[in-house]
């Protein structure tokens, strides 16, 4: 029997024993999806909240769901983070939808010295939005209870911030890096991964992160896409952890 759809909607609407799906979720799902009443189907704040439904009456533009059960999903542990380099086309957004799928918790856009795409001004919103929703539509294919997160596009320097307070801080680097498969996984706290652009982590860059002392990791004998990178380190890190046993 396969997975019901998950559909998104507002956290006070998961309170009603009846829960209304309008909007374009209600588009998607009564139009696209063609879900009809007799079906059940998931519905999710993107907040850890998963309640499952059963529709009742269905039209063009909405649903009428009955809820059947509720449960909270808790954070994610260890939390991981992804720091993904700019890519140019649709590597990037290719690279949001399946280290989503994968299971990262935050994906962190980098503006890495070596990266060809600038995101500036109001370029730098509309790109970070586009990673929001693709981020949130492979929550939804991939039926998560939680919606990674997507802040706003980091200086290198921010990204030391970020590395400095994790549980596991590492970079990926196929010429330099120890096997992945070598590092011990911390059990809780954050696992923060950094992934280059095309053109690699510039001398200056490495030196910074060196000196921050952050480890340098490689996935294996051969040298993965940037847009593929990070989504191939978070199945080889998850797959060690507790939460996907």
């Amino acid at each position: 029997m396969s997975t019901p759809p998950l559909f998104h909607v507002p956290a006070a609407s998961l309170a009603d024993d009846v829960v209304v799906l309008d909007g374009a979720e209600g588009r998607h799902a009564a139009r696209v999806r063609r879900v009809r009443p007799g079906e059940r189907v998931l519905l999710s704040d993107g907040a850890g909240a998963l309640v499952t439904c059963d529709v009742t009456a269905a039209d063009r533009d909405t649903l009428t769901c009955a809820v059947v059960e509720r449960r909270e999903v808790p954070p994610a542990e260890p939390r991981l983070v992804v720091v993904q380099a700019l890519a140019k086309g649709d590597r990037a957004e290719q690279a949001v939808e399946t280290m989503t799928e994968a299971g990262v918790d935050e994906i962190v856009p980098w503006q890495a010295e070596r990266c060809v795409v600038r995101w500036r001004d109001d370029r730098a919103e509309r790109s970070a939005q586009r990673w929001r929703a693709t981020a949130t539509e492979a929550a939804k294919q991939s039926r998560r209870a939680w919606t990674p997160m997507v802040p706003e596009v980091m200086s290198t320097s921010a990204v030391l911030e970020r590395l400095a307070a994790a549980s596991l801080a590492a970079v990926l680097d196929a010429d330099r890096g120890e096997p992945v498969t070598a590092v011990d996984i911390p059990a809780t706290g954050e696992l923060v991964l950094v992934v280059g652009p095309e053109g690699g982590v510039s001398p200056a860059e490495t030196v910074a992160f060196a000196g921050a002392g952050v480890r340098f990791l490689r996935l294996g004998p051969t040298v993965l896409r940037s847009a593929t990178a990070g989504t191939v380190a978070a199945a080889a890190l998850l797959s060690r952890t507790r939460r996907w046993a």
